[in-house]
């Protein structure tokens, strides 16, 4: 492919990321709108953004394992169509059940596609220049999605209605659908016989639903509920069967030997406790300026922007040429350090903070930091990965991700609003007790960031940028559209 399509290829599959991941978070903004029209409860309106949330984490392994087998670009367009009828239906809808029942499928769709698009970019891309480059900038579009979506969800709702942050999916999912069709190169799997695992793609998709399912409601429950010990009981059961069947199975659905590549399992505990951290930082980082120090929502958002900066700069430009020179685990390890950095500043930030001093110096460590990290790592879960199986390897990627996230999230806010409530108990509360349950997440995130630097020195070993291992299998044959 010449590399003039290359790029135009990889610029829908980046605008498809983009809108999946703008997806997640633009619905925010809008719950109260949402609520007030179609007359959700508080725990009904939270199914609006768990419906989404569970089926995105549940099948996106699911996904990227049929990609390998019934081609990557036929799931991606699969993907892209469901998800962008399912946005439709979002918009459209005249009750919670419809509504609630369309975002469970935008999740379905939001899954399919992005699970093979990692594998989909280390396939078109096989020169290891333009590789780091490729996926340099898929990680900044991955970590500017959110900052977006924040934003554009209060524009859009304040505009012309809570409807419209899923219409404008619609257009650009057409146009999306069609470009793909032209621009991606086409793929032929093995087919549905070499891993149609009937009984191996029920465990494994409830196990994941059922886990993604006991973090998203901890907050409700709490950690020590029977609800989310029995629920995450039940996950760890069946995740341990689908391994089981898999070794045991004579068309497996997830192949254990692709955790034969020398990086995958490392590189994906170091997202796991990377992401984690990452978006407690985030969320933390948001309360701490609204709560504490008293911004109001433009301000705070204008005080985000150097991250998105930052980000951009590294990601896009310096990250390509460091894996380049260096190697990405010596630029992950990197990364991690300036990312504990910035969450370990932020543990002496006082209740009477200055931006410049106590905020901003966070801001820009994580920028470089996650710039650094994020290409880094998924170079390093990619590498030495069959091309049969690059799919299945960029959904188990985006499953670390994703249940990291939720994990991560979960596990600080309840740390931070627990230490507050006991010192509130104490006669120790309002802005310093308030303060001093963000230092502890913030101390924990710091934490979580140094076990992956430990991860980081012990199971990964040094690859070069170029994923492209054993480009003859024959499990995977690349062909004409």
């Amino acid at each position: 492919m010449p590399q003039s399509s290359r790029w135009r290829a990889f610029a829908v599959l980046s605008a498809v990321q983009l809108m999946i991941i703008i997806d997640s978070s633009i619905v925010y903004v809008a719950l109260p709108a949402i609520q007030t029209h179609l007359g959700f409860s508080a725990a009904g309106l939270a199914w609006v953004v768990n419906a989404y949330m569970v089926a995105f984490g549940g099948l996106l392994l699911l996904s990227g394992r049929l990609g390998d087998l019934i081609g990557r670009k036929r799931m991606f367009v699969i993907g892209l169509s469901v998800f962008t009828v399912a946005s439709l239906l979002c918009g459209l809808a005249v009750s919670q059940e419809m509504l609630v029942a369309a975002r469970f499928a935008q999740g379905a769709g939001g899954a399919m596609a992005s699970a093979v698009v990692m594998g989909i970019i280390v396939t078109i891309f096989q020169e290891p220049r333009e590789l780091a480059k490729a996926i340099g900038a898929s990680g900044f579009v991955a970590a500017a999605g959110g900052a977006v979506g924040g934003a554009a969800g209060g524009l859009v709702t304040q505009v012309a209605g809570w409807s419209w942050i899923f219409f404008v999916n619609v257009p650009i999912g057409v146009v999306a659908t069609v470009l793909a069709v032209r621009l991606v190169a086409g793929d032929r799997g093995p087919g549905l016989a070499a891993g149609a695992d009937v009984a191996g793609a029920v465990l494994v998709t409830a196990g994941l639903m059922a886990g993604v399912y006991a973090i998203v409601k901890v907050e409700e429950h709490g950690w020590g509920s029977a609800h989310t010990l029995g629920l995450g009981a039940v996950s760890v059961v069946l995740l341990v069967a689908f391994v089981a069947r898999q070794a045991r199975a004579r068309s497996p659905l997830v192949p254990l030997r692709v955790f034969r590549a020398p990086n995958l399992a490392g590189a994906n505990l170091v997202q796991v406790l990377m992401v984690g951290a990452m978006s407690g930082f985030q969320f933390l980082t948001v309360l701490y300026m609204q709560r504490v120090l008293g911004y109001g929502a433009a301000e705070t958002s204008l005080a985000g922007l150097p991250v998105a900066v930052v980000l951009a700069a590294v990601s896009l430009g310096l990250s390509a040429r460091m894996i380049t020179r260096f190697g990405p685990r010596a630029v992950l390890l990197a990364g991690l350090s300036l990312l504990t950095a910035a969450l370990v500043w932020l543990t002496r930030a006082p209740v009477d903070g200055r931006y410049a001093v106590d905020v901003l110096p966070s801001m820009a460590l994580l920028g470089v930091g996650a710039g650094l990290a994020m290409p880094a790592v998924m170079t390093l879960a990619m590498s030495g990965v069959r091309p049969g199986d690059a799919g299945l390897a960029s959904g188990l990627a985006g499953t670390g991700a994703q249940v990291g996230g939720s994990l991560g999230l979960a596990a600080l806010a309840s740390l931070a609003s627990g230490h507050t409530a006991r010192l509130t108990a104490a006669g120790q509360g309002g802005l310093p007790g308030l303060n001093a349950g963000y230092h502890l997440a913030f101390g924990v995130g710091a934490g979580l960031l140094a076990a992956a630097v430990v991860v980081g020195l012990l199971m990964l070993r040094s690859a070069g940028p170029d994923l492209a291992a054993d480009r003859d299998d024959a499990a995977f044959e690349p062909h004409p559209r």
